[in-house]
């Protein structure tokens, strides 16, 4: 214990799982929103954005989140020198925000798939009836099927939640300040504490992790759909 006391004196590990807070609700909320747009255009009528919205998912979660991470530091911030943070920000928050966008897109793709299987639970005739009540896709897609899909889909989009969680430690590649990134810098600069690290480092992310799986436990079971 005393160990553990002495890491948390030296270094900032609350900064840096707070970082890794961070980064986890704003890149689930835009992972959201892009899972929810590659879905819909998965089970479109259009053939074309059915075409796109497959590819998107087969080569972006065939893709290391690594290589996602360091294209967008590299190729966009870098190179491009393209600045989601406004043109006067510090490097580290712009990097903030690329970090943002890669995770986003990379776990788009499950979020995306995990609504795709609660559409798929939604049986077909309902589609059907409202077709021939008169709505329109979007109409339909909106007030029959997704209401049900999306509690159908609970428990993927929790379990992406999670892996999302522990994901953000990847953008330590790019020198985003989260949990892993303080690790490292214990791990050099205090190696005679390198069993209290490992545990510190475990029991934060359980800590933020094990609420979120007892809540898609309850949620799942709560919201499941009665057929």
């Amino acid at each position: 214990m005393s160990d553990l006391a002495q890491l948390m004196r030296d270094y900032d590990v609350l900064g840096g799982f707070w970082m890794t807070i961070k980064l986890t609700v704003v890149s689930a909320l835009g992972s959201l929103v892009l899972g929810v747009i590659v879905a819909i255009m998965r089970v479109s009528p259009v053939k074309a954005f059915q075409i796109f919205g497959k590819g998107y998912v087969n080569i972006i979660r065939n893709t290391p989140l690594t290589v996602i991470v360091t294209f967008c530091a590299l190729a966009f911030y870098n190179v491009l020198a393209w600045k989601l943070a406004g043109p006067d920000a510090r490097s580290s928050v712009q990097l903030f925000w690329w970090g943002v966008v890669a995770l986003s897109v990379y776990h788009s793709t499950f979020v995306a798939e995990g609504i795709r299987s609660g559409i798929n639970t939604v049986p077909s005739g309902q589609a059907e009836a409202a077709r021939s009540i008169g709505l329109t896709f979007g109409q339909t897609l909106g007030e029959v099927i997704f209401p049900q899909a999306i509690r159908a889909a609970v428990t993927p989009l929790g379990n992406t939640l999670i892996s999302l969680t522990k994901n953000t430690t990847v953008v330590s590649a790019i020198g985003v300040a989260e949990a892993s990134y303080v690790m490292k810098n214990m791990i050099e600069f205090s190696p005679q504490f390198i069993y209290a690290i490992f545990i510190l480092m475990a029991l934060g992310f359980v800590i933020l992790t094990l609420p979120i799986g007892m809540l898609v436990s309850w949620g799942s079971t709560k919201l499941a759909v009665q057929r």
